[in-house]
């Protein structure tokens, strides 16, 4: 199954745009992070790389909802080119900005590709049911957060191989638009779907979309619980790559090479943890072992934090080979992958379970709650981690490592007592006695 997939023409092309577009999107996030680190002042470095990051994830807030509507209301292999079109334009705007060293530009653009990115996400995941049968959905799903994760290890690594090795800046702007083009051309290949929804008006109001796509959501326990659980993932994924580069950096000494490293084990462990899923789902959407899963993740991040709680800060810069040869590193990254392998596991199998409860005529919209969802769940505790890791606050990474893990456990026991209990989703989509942002009373079958 994982080969024919990945040759089909139902899902090759969406699995190529999808790698390119998130490789793409974190090469730009990096370069420009390198460009402030070098360019201004160590003081103002800090606020501007992180309002980078939030200056990327704030269109899933208010966009995510009217990507949905999008989706549902039209051809989605049809929007998806059109996008990617548009990503294509804003890319040739993120070269200029690269090549006129303009910070503004650089900011301007990576708000427009997070625009793109939250009207892409209903499409990408919306449209793997219209093409894929209930058997390939785990392995599909699977693929695409695998690719997302190695996109994501590579983009990093590009965008500081650029920032760092002065690159000619003319090999830069080419691979910029090259990457662009590709994902635009990947696009072309996606096989069109029919309307889902005819005659779905799209509502202008993106405050009022958002919360209606939230409320309605939350209109199905099973799609709501899932949805937690996705975006659970994301909140422990986005804090854990925060913190963890941080205790290595300050009480093991990591160089660059080593901070490198540490999206590598990551992105090994989601793509052997999205296998896994595979392997056990056999054909099926499987979601028993979810709340497992949970606990495991719980259990490398108590680890880490464990092994690094005894440990001062360090000012001597330990190379990737030194890490490795030691105890502390071998240990780390053993949990690192262990983690991330866990919250593939985790993640993988619940969205597809979102996918298989969704209705053919609302899942792009539902897709797009998740969506807001997971982008408040990344926005809640990274605000939550930075007010403890605060001057006023004071609590050691490590400490926070730990805490982050007894939540997952709390987050396991959760879902053990919420999920359906039957091994695999074999239930019925649900179905609404209106559409999705119609207004009016919800009756779900």
């Amino acid at each position: 199954m994982l080969l024919r997939l990945l040759i089909s023409k139902r899902f090759a092309p969406l699995f190529w745009c999808q790698f390119f577009s998130a490789f793409n999107d974190n090469l730009v996030r990096t370069m420009l992070a390198m460009m402030i680190l070098f360019r201004v002042g160590e003081e103002a470095a800090g606020p501007l790389v992180t309002l980078a990051v939030g200056v990327f994830i704030a269109p899933s807030l208010l966009l995510s909802a009217v990507g949905g509507q999008l989706a549902d209301a039209s051809d989605k292999a049809k929007v998806a080119r059109w996008l990617k079109l548009g990503e294509f334009a804003i890319q040739i705007l993120v070269a200029a900005g690269f090549w006129f060293g303009s910070i503004g530009t650089l900011f301007v653009g990576l708000f427009a590709l997070g625009a793109a990115a939250a009207l892409f996400s209903p499409i990408k995941y919306g449209i793997l049911p219209d093409h894929l049968s209930t058997e390939e959905l785990t392995a599909g799903n699977a693929f695409i957060e695998g690719a997302t994760f190695v996109a994501i290890l590579l983009g990093l690594v590009a965008g500081g191989i650029t920032g760092l090795k002065s690159t000619a800046p003319w090999l830069v702007v080419a691979q910029l638009i090259g990457v662009g083009l590709a994902s635009y051309l990947a696009t072309l290949f996606i096989p069109s779907t029919r309307i889902a929804a005819p005659g779905l008006k799209i509502t202008r109001n993106l405050i009022a979309s958002t919360f209606t796509m939230i409320r309605d959501l939350r209109t199905s326990r099973r799609l709501w619980i899932g949805a937690l659980g996705v975006s659970w993932f994301w909140l422990s994924g986005a804090v854990t790559l925060s913190l963890v580069p941080l205790v290595v950096k300050q009480r093991i000494g990591g160089g660059v090479e080593v901070e490198t490293a540490i999206s590598v084990f990551f992105a090994i462990g989601v793509g052997l943890g999205s296998l896994a899923t595979v392997l056990i789902a056999r054909g099926r959407i499987y979601i028993k072992h979810v709340p497992f899963a949970a606990v495991f993740m719980a259990i490398f991040l108590v680890d880490i934090g464990l092994a690094t709680s005894s440990l001062g800060n360090v000012h001597e810069t330990m190379s990737l080979g030194d890490f490795l040869h030691s105890l502390i590193g071998l240990r780390i990254a053993i949990d690192l992958i262990g983690l991330a392998c866990a919250g593939g596991m985790f993640s993988v199998p619940l969205f597809a379970a979102v996918q298989s409860w969704s209705s053919e005529d609302r899942r792009a919209r539902v897709v797009a709650g998740v969506s807001v969802l997971n982008a408040l769940f990344m926005v809640l505790g990274s605000v939550v981690t930075a007010s403890l890791q605060s001057a006023y606050i004071n609590v050691p990474d490590p400490v926070l490592l730990i805490a982050l893990g007894a939540a997952n456990v709390g987050a396991a026991l959760y879902f053990y007592v919420t999920l359906p209990r039957g091994h695999a989703v074999t239930y019925a989509p649900d179905t609404y006695a209106t559409d999705l942002g119609a207004g009016g009373e919800r009756s779900r079958a």
